[in-house]
């Protein structure tokens, strides 16, 4: 998720035209802020959140304070944030638009899936630390609200509809709910299944209308 600092956009048309010198100047940056984050994650499990500092980590990762601060507004944001947003915005702008919203949501979770595989253990790092941590669990739920406003404004970008569109707003929170209750389930159980298994399990509850049936217990055999 992004920073609840930053508003969430969608890439312009000429995003893709980028200067060699700006993309090279944009993709040192964000080395530098992965680097950041895998520090401070480092540094959380070995001390904990709480008696971790902001000068700790800038004296761990070779920065100073002011640079940290550069990138991550709080010691929050060094955890809530991720690369994962801009990377999906992208696959899922480029699915076919006649496509069904939760296929290509699904496509876009197989296109990641080597990433999160390659990244599981910083991403369950930072599950247990929302999990945990009150101020980020508080915190989590305004990066639902936007990740939500995101969707939201693909989905006008795909549609034609506008972002405020009821039928579009209640589908945008339904792709999170089913998202965000897997990803849950996803570090509760220390990454197995997968995530994106299990956000196709969620899926497919939401493609079954969420239709639940009680479970018959059978007799104990005695």
């Amino acid at each position: 998720m992004a920073s609840a600092k930053t508003a969430p956009t969608l890439p312009s048309p000429a995003s893709g035209r980028e200067t060699k010198t700006g993309g090279l100047r944009e993709r040192k940056k964000q080395k530098t802020r992965e680097s950041i984050q895998r520090t401070a994650l480092r540094l959380f499990g070995k001390h904990g959140y709480e008696a971790t500092t902001v000068e700790q980590i800038a004296a761990a990762a070779e920065i100073s304070p002011s640079t940290f601060f550069n990138y991550f507004p709080t010691k929050e944001d060094v955890v809530l944030y991720d690369a994962y947003d801009p990377v999906a915005i992208r696959m899922f702008l480029e699915r076919p638009k006649d496509e069904p919203v939760n296929a290509g949501v699904r496509q876009v979770l197989e296109g990641l899936a080597a990433t999160f595989e390659r990244d599981e253990q910083m991403i369950l790092a930072r599950g247990r630390l929302f999990l945990e941590v009150p101020e980020l669990r508080a915190r989590i739920w305004d990066e639902v609200e936007r990740t939500q406003v995101l969707i939201a404004k693909l989905l006008a970008e795909r549609t034609g509809r506008r972002p405020d569109d009821f039928e579009l707003r209640v589908t945008a929170r339904v792709i999170i709910g089913a998202v965000f209750e897997a990803t849950l389930e996803w570090m509760r159980s220390n990454g197995r299944p997968g995530l994106v298994e299990l956000t196709n399990r969620a899926l497919d509850v939401v493609e079954s209308g969420a239709r639940l049936s009680a479970r018959v217990r059978k007799p104990r055999s005695r």
